[in-house]
């Protein structure tokens, strides 16, 4: 069967209501025609730039209207996304887009600089389209994005060979270990993994008339869908996999302005605009929420919020319950699921219960395997990974070993199992017990230990060192250095400086603690549990 793609389900949307909102972003207002034309537009600029079929087009830019326009045009051309973390300094980049064999990347005007800088260490990139933000102006090496927009097209855009459900998305993550990974979706898959809770989801099948429309898409679409506001990055899971579905429901998305979250914009939009449900990351962006409602309460009215779905971190049950004294009539959803895998568990939250941190009810699709390969009993206490089956990726890009490993087939079935360890409660539930790595997860973003490391031994007072993550309110945790130094004096600000020059600064440590020694074993091991006790010490006896 052929199965689903987002242009299959966008362009239908565009058909039924050409005319209502989309996509919001200031004073930009664009409807489902005019984003419907300019995504064909982009799809014949890309492919009469010789992109071929699933061919890599690199994303690099802030949330922005760009962002879904220019992944239905890659849906309709059936060419791959490929997210690029606006955060990764030039080796980072110039890895991603290696890695992905990228050849086209689509970037905003303040990234001019760095993408000039990586261009030449990417060989497989032949084009570049440059977004203006009025920053900087267009490199002669790019073409203007609206120039790209503005390719004329007859019709909805197809590739030479068409396309079909087993088109994928490349959605880049940090994961626990090693470099960053491609994790590679089947549209098909994604779809229906997305579109499932939806109280219409499609059928498993592919429905399309004699005019390349879908029956299904536009039976539930008899008048425009939600407004939402995704708060997190679109080059993140969260922030792309729920604005995808607004606009497969004939949506409207609204970005936000500011570059960074800016949680006074966020709320005048909430007010304004009318959002219905917005995205998070979990505490790092609800804390400056509720702080700011505490602060100013008679300031925002937000009775048209409904829904507050957070995933990719932890989010707290006391940040919940103050959200809801604010606005006792919002659903607060701790979705449970990563890049690798969606809707392995949720925990709701209302005025009539709000559930406790980390503690989730597992999807029908949904288990917890232990080391060994057998389904965790619920109430026994023994600890798993949890994994879900059915509607997973196809595997990491170019990476057998970690596909393997991260896909395992138990039974006969095939599941996808990230690394999250948890136990079953005697009721189902599930308790969260964090990776079992020592990968830091800061705000949202997984942070990989040894890169901070390489990058803090290059620092010529530094011996050795290790990089921990500890509590942090805000963030869940606050990257931390403990090194060995050379016997001197180190600079804390100067170390910290150091390590945000060559590597995206959220990967920088806040605080940076010498040590004599950092005792390894014989093996090169280090004590990961000693340090971080160590560091966290060290910063409570300076609070």
């Amino acid at each position: 069967m052929p199965g689903w793609t987002y242009a299959d389900v966008l362009e239908t949307v565009a058909d039924a209501i050409p005319d209502a909102p989309a996509l919001i972003h200031g004073s930009i207002r664009r409807s489902w025609s005019e984003v419907n034309r300019r995504a064909n537009g982009l799809a014949r600029f890309l492919l009469d730039a010789g992109c071929a079929r699933q061919d890599k087009v690199a994303f690099y830019l802030y949330n922005r209207p760009e962002y879904l326009e220019l992944f239905l045009a890659c849906s309709k051309a059936s060419l791959v996304h490929v997210n690029t973390n606006y955060r990764y300094a030039d080796d980072e980049l110039a890895y991603i887009w290696e890695n992905a064999d990228a050849v086209a990347v689509v970037f905003q005007g303040r990234f001019t600089e760095t993408a000039n800088r990586v261009r030449e260490r990417v060989s497989s990139v032949r084009t570049w389209i440059w977004i203006d933000d009025d920053t900087s102006p267009c490199p002669d090496w790019a073409v203007p994005y609206e120039v790209a927009a503005a390719t004329p097209s007859e019709g909805n855009v197809r590739g030479i060979d068409g396309r079909d459900g087993d088109d994928l998305v490349f959605l880049y993550t940090g994961g626990t270990t090693g470099m960053p990974k491609g994790v590679m979706w089947r549209q098909d898959d994604l779809l229906m993994a997305t579109d499932r809770t939806n109280r219409h989801p499609l059928p498993l099948e592919l429905d399309l008339d004699a005019d390349g429309y879908s029956p299904a898409v536009r039976a539930r679409t008899n008048k425009p869908g939600p407004l939402s506001l995704p708060a997190c990055p679109l080059m993140h899971g969260t922030g792309l996999f729920n604005g995808l579905n607004t606009l497969a429901l004939g949506g409207s998305v609204v970005t936000l302005e500011n570059t960074h979250f800016d949680v006074e914009e966020f709320l005048d939009v909430v007010q304004d605009q009318r959002v219905k449900s917005t995205f998070i990351v979990g505490d790092a962006f609800a804390k400056p929420i509720l702080k700011a409602l505490d602060e100013q309460s008679a300031r925002w009215d937000i009775s048209s919020l409904r829904v507050i779905i957070s995933s990719g971190v932890m989010w707290s049950s006391e940040t919940k319950q103050g959200l809801l004294r604010h606005h006792p009539d919002l659903i607060l959803v701790d979705a449970f699921g990563s890049s690798e895998a969606i809707g392995m568990g949720s925990s709701v939250s209302s005025s009539n219960a709000a559930a406790k941190t980390a503690t989730f009810s597992l999807s029908a699709e949904s288990v917890v395997v232990t080391e060994d390969g057998r389904l965790v009993e619920p109430g026994s206490g023994e600890l798993g990974r949890v994994g879900v089956r059915g509607r997973t990726p196809v595997g990491y890009y170019k990476d057998p070993v970690k596909s393997a490993a991260t896909f395992p087939v138990i039974d006969g079935v095939r599941y996808s199992v990230p690394g999250d360890f948890a136990t079953v409660e005697a009721d189902g539930t599930i308790t969260l017990l964090g990776r079992g790595s020592v990968c830091i997860n800061s705000g949202g973003e997984k942070i990989f230990p040894e890169e901070v490391e390489e990058v803090l031994k290059l620092h010529p007072s530094i011996d050795d060192a290790v990089a921990v993550g500890i509590p942090d309110d805000r963030f869940g945790q606050a990257v931390t250095a403990v090194v060995a130094t050379k016997g001197i004096t180190v600079d804390e600000s100067e170390v910290i400086a150091h390590v945000k020059a060559r590597l995206a600064a959220y990967k920088a440590p806040k605080r940076v603690f010498a040590v004599p020694s950092l005792e390894r074993a014989a093996n090169g091991k280090v004590d990961y549990k000693r340090w971080t006790e160590h560091a966290e010490q060290q910063v409570e006896a300076i609070s």
